[in-house]
């Protein structure tokens, strides 16, 4: 139960629990307190022998669920009564331990009485590498990270912008847009394998993509440049998805798929349908099927639906025939 006894004062790299009293046999728990990405907790347990101090971590709820246990280093005291007459016990110290479920556990060999304080001041808060590298400070590189990422984002914007250092011209329906070889090649494998053969992209510094307009190839390499805006993607997500198929920008392609599973509705299912099986997407195909057939949808759409049935690419719309008389025998 919160309250006074279980609140711990925490600052950034310093947290205190004053315990008024703990009975002999008394098992005790504070309230979370949050230092780093974590919520933390220490609890107490004293018999007539013996008193334990328990320091563990659980994720804060602004922390990823996939954020790894922390690899800490701290100081823990035992601050006994209080000035004039303070005794302090204090662990020889926790370097670079990683604090999985069973957290720090901290045993004295003696019975502490009358009231207390349990201080932790941590040095460091590191998590591990996935990739297998050195584990990296929570304080240090995550600032840093965060700010190194904002600056180059912000730097490959104003490139796009101010036509910076530009050695390519993108040649759209309506219009062209100067960019970066290195750029684009980073971010398609097609790019790459254009401006590295000689081809034409090469020898004439240009890139044709006739079927995209000069606003949804600015979208288009915007998102390349990490500044494409929400409006942006929504206004030209179905040219976005032909960009990324054509270009095998896997993230992009995800993006748009996730997007257009959405926001199905009687007005755009048919096209979706087309779109998710011209893409190969599975999930798409799925969904619009689902809404027209689960749903009851297909009955209310007779003109959308015979035009699809005129036009359509076969294989298609047997599918979407299977999956009508699978509806059918099911009932």
């Amino acid at each position: 139960m919160s309250g006074a006894g279980t609140r711990v004062e925490a600052a950034p790299r310093l947290a205190q629990w004053r315990v008024d009293t703990l009975p002999c046999y008394t098992y005790r728990k504070s309230d979370p307190f949050r230092v780093g990405l974590w919520n933390w907790y220490i609890s107490v347990e004293r018999n007539n022998k013996q008193t334990s101090v328990k320091l563990f971590a659980e994720l804060s709820n602004s922390a990823k669920n996939t954020a790894p246990a922390p690899i800490a280093s701290f100081v823990a005291k035992l601050l006994i009564s209080f000035p004039p007459n303070q005794k302090i016990i204090v662990h020889p110290g926790i370097f670079d331990k990683h604090l999985k479920h069973d957290g720090f556990l901290w045993t004295i060999d003696s019975s502490v009485t009358g009231r207390f304080v349990i201080e932790i001041e941590f040095l460091d808060l590191k998590v591990a590498d996935p990739s297998g590298g050195e584990p990296a400070s929570v304080w240090a590189s995550n600032e840093i990270r965060q700010s190194s990422d904002n600056t180059a984002l912000s730097s490959l914007a104003r490139m796009l912008q101010e036509g910076i250092l530009c050695d390519i011209t993108i040649n759209a329906d309506d219009g062209s847009i100067r960019a970066h070889r290195a750029i684009l090649a980073t971010r398609s494998p097609v790019f790459r394998s254009m401006f590295s053969h000689d081809l034409k992209e090469k020898e004439l510094a240009t890139v044709d993509i006739s079927d995209m307009s000069l606003d949804a190839c600015r979208g288009f390499l915007n998102y390349i440049y990490g500044d494409l805006r929400n409006e942006e993607f929504l206004t030209h997500r179905l040219a976005l998805l032909r960009a990324a198929d054509k270009y095998d920008i896997a993230d992009l392609k995800e993006a748009c798929l996730e997007s257009l599973l959405e926001d199905i509705d009687t007005g755009n299912v048919i096209e979706r349908l087309q779109t998710g099986h011209l893409y190969r997407l599975q999930r798409l195909k799925d969904s619009c099927l689902r809404f027209l057939v689960d749903f009851r949808k297909v009955y209310e759409m007779h003109d959308e639906f015979n035009v699809f049935l005129q036009t359509a690419d076969r294989d298609l719309v047997a599918e979407v025939f299977q999956g009508v008389l699978a509806a059918w025998s099911g009932r």
